[in-house]
């Protein structure tokens, strides 16, 4: 009796011994795959104007009848995120508390323009429904056409000398996030960032 009870002890304390160098390997192997992992930017797509080049010039009217100009932030002394969305895109209704989170950190420096295009009872339907009254909301095709917007949500943000600092599509708090984070690091994209340390 006490030979088995002193042989299951030995097998317990090898099967523990056993789990804790396997949890062992598996927190280094998650270690080494979080280094290897770089955090994912927004994706840029190579059509429309270049990171740094002049904001093309857009003159336009909001949702609810104020003048807004695109590519004269200089006139104004902030940046400009300007975020392209649709009433019927699922990715840009998620991020909306996410933009009215931005819009309120960055409130002395950036102005958010929410920019569409389609029929104006749906997009003022939309405003309504989704709280969107505080920003200058757009319909025009040719803004999205100038920027060479093909899928949503993209965001376009504009710095303060009216050049594009950074841009691309953003389907995550962390994608938005990164259009911030390559204009505090100076690159067009955190993935341009990633590449040069690389």
């Amino acid at each position: 009796m006490t030979e088995a009870l002193l042989v299951s002890n030995v097998i317990l304390w090898i099967a523990l011994l056993a789990l804790v160098v396997v949890s062992l390997a598996l927190a280094r192997q998650i270690g080494i795959l979080h280094e290897r992992i770089a955090p994912m930017g927004a994706l840029m797509l190579d059509a429309g104007p270049k990171v740094g080049d002049a904001a093309p010039r857009h003159a336009l009217r909001t949702l609810d009848g104020r003048d807004l100009v695109i590519g004269n932030e200089a006139a104004t002394g902030r940046a400009t995120l300007l975020f392209f969305l649709s009433p019927t895109c699922p990715v840009c209704k998620k991020l909306l508390p996410i933009i009215k989170s931005v819009a309120a950190r960055e409130a002395a420096s950036t102005r958010v323009v929410l920019a569409s295009d389609g029929e104006q009872p749906e997009h003022l339907e939309f405003v309504q429904r989704a709280s969107l009254q505080a920003f200058p909301y757009v319909l025009s095709t040719e803004l999205g056409l100038g920027f060479h917007v093909s899928k949503l949500p993209y965001a376009v943000l504009i710095g303060a000398d009216g050049r594009i600092e950074a841009k691309g599509l953003v389907n995550s708090r962390e994608q938005l996030e990164s259009l911030f984070t390559a204009r505090e690091l100076g690159v067009g994209s955190v993935q341009d960032y990633l590449g040069a340390r690389a």
